[in-house]
């Protein structure tokens, strides 16, 4: 009884503070997107501005993905406390930088693409899409590739936390650092393409950074939460085609 006592206490603590820095990174977000200016132009992409997108995009990944990543994060600590580890805490710190090394990764690469559009006059100043042609394709992308095997396999690694720890569970600190990135990856195979849909309809766009981070969170937890994606991906494709429908006409 006392270790059921201890692994508890240890969740909740575990999950406050994951909660804790989820609710700092959308308070960073609600700051930034308050703090633009009505009229926002370009600015020039100089080091010091990148390296302010890459952080903006570490951040909104650490809002949109730790609720989704949450039960993944308090598994490995309570597996990890019930084999007596020598220090289950520091463990799942490693486990967490890992997954989110892998989506510091993604964000870099976001950046990039971010200069690049907006280098090609694709991007507005508000960090949107103003080009149809654009976004159509986007949507379809994102829509079939809701369809695609890779999706349906990285899904299944982030829906069973058991069935992840069962496969590619490894011991030790260099092991949970291990099992982090190997998670972030299966993480990015199933949720990169939706955040290409930032591009569509607004980077710094709150609504749009919300609905992405509930259909994220609801793939990942809800019963049947395969069926959601494709059905979400049936709704992209179909919005794709009748943006590039109304462009022609």
């Amino acid at each position: 009884m006392p270790v059921l006592r201890l692994l508890a206490r240890d969740s909740l603590t575990t999950l406050l503070g994951l909660l804790a820095i989820a609710g700092l990174c959308w308070w960073y977000l609600f700051a930034m997107a308050g703090g633009m200016p009505p009229a926002p132009v370009l600015r020039e992409w100089t080091l010091q501005y990148f390296a302010l997108m890459v952080t903006m995009w570490v951040i909104m990944m650490v809002a949109m993905m730790l609720p989704s990543a949450a039960p993944m994060i308090l598994l490995y600590r309570q597996v990890a406390s019930k084999n007596r580890l020598a220090n289950p805490l520091w463990g799942t710190l490693l486990f967490a930088l890992g997954y989110f090394i892998i989506w510091s990764c993604f964000s870099l690469a976001a950046t990039s693409l971010q200069w690049v559009l907006e280098r090609l006059a694709l991007l507005s100043p508000m960090m949107r899409s103003q080009s149809a042609s654009f976004n159509g394709f986007v949507l379809i992308l994102a829509g079939l590739y809701q369809w695609s095997p890779l999706k349906t396999v990285c899904l299944r690694h982030c829906r069973g936390p058991l069935f992840f720890i069962s496969r590619h569970w490894r011991a030790g600190p260099v092991g949970a650092l291990k099992m982090g990135l190997i998670h972030g990856a299966f993480c990015v195979g199933c949720c990169g393409a939706l955040m290409a849909l930032l591009f569509v309809g607004g980077i710094m766009d709150l609504t749009v950074i919300a609905v992405i981070a509930g259909f994220v969170l609801l793939e990942k937890l809800l019963p049947g939460g395969e069926w959601l994606a494709r059905a979400l991906g049936v709704v992209a494709v179909a919005l794709g085609f009748l943006v590039l429908a109304s462009r022609v006409v």
